[in-house]
């Protein structure tokens, strides 16, 4: 992580956005979607993690979030960690992955560079957390977070992106339990 950016308050609200290694493409097959939600759901559930907001695009992911039970940067680590393992190995085991030896190669590349991984790199290192203080600027990175799908070119709306809270803003049942800001 950057000196730059730091978890400075344990109870804070944190805005992250973290990309995948060389910004590769990973989320485009609904598998690897699946396994974020999945992941960010458990996070929730068992591990003391409050998301207002979150969105994955085909390369990175948005979140705002907070830690109840654990420093946020600790609980932010284990996500990255336990999810770039497991999107790997569904790399791996996907046959229908035709971009599986291309992106293989790159996580194993990146790892080269980095001595904390020893196989596969899948995340960046960095975070660059903000924390986000006031209503005004909690508005302003969940509209930011919600409008990426928009500026992409995904859709019209930001509420019928499928892998976005942007749904439970618009009072319609999203796929990670998040708690509204």
């Amino acid at each position: 992580m950057s000196r730059n950016y730091k978890f400075h308050n344990k109870e804070g609200i944190y805005f992250v956005s973290f990309a995948t290694v060389f910004w590769i493409d990973v989320f485009v097959r609904r598998v690897y979607f699946d396994y974020i939600v999945e992941n960010l759901n458990n996070c929730i559930e068992k591990k003391g993690m409050i998301v207002f907001a979150w969105c994955i695009m085909p390369s990175h992911l948005h979140l705002m979030f907070k830690s109840t039970i654990q420093a946020p940067h600790d609980l932010l680590r284990d996500f990255k960690s336990f999810t770039s393992k497991g999107i790997v190995k569904k790399i791996q085991e996907n046959p229908q992955e035709s971009r599986k030896e291309w992106m293989l190669n790159s996580f194993k590349k990146a790892a080269l560079n980095n001595s904390n991984n020893t196989l596969n790199q899948f995340w960046q290192q960095h975070n660059q957390p903000i924390e986000v203080w006031s209503n005004e600027v909690i508005d302003q990175k969940k509209n930011y977070i919600h409008q990426n799908p928009i500026e992409a070119g995904f859709v019209e709306n930001d509420y019928e992106y499928l892998y976005s809270s942007a749904r439970d803003y618009a009072d319609i049942k999203g796929l990670v339990n998040i708690e509204k800001i």
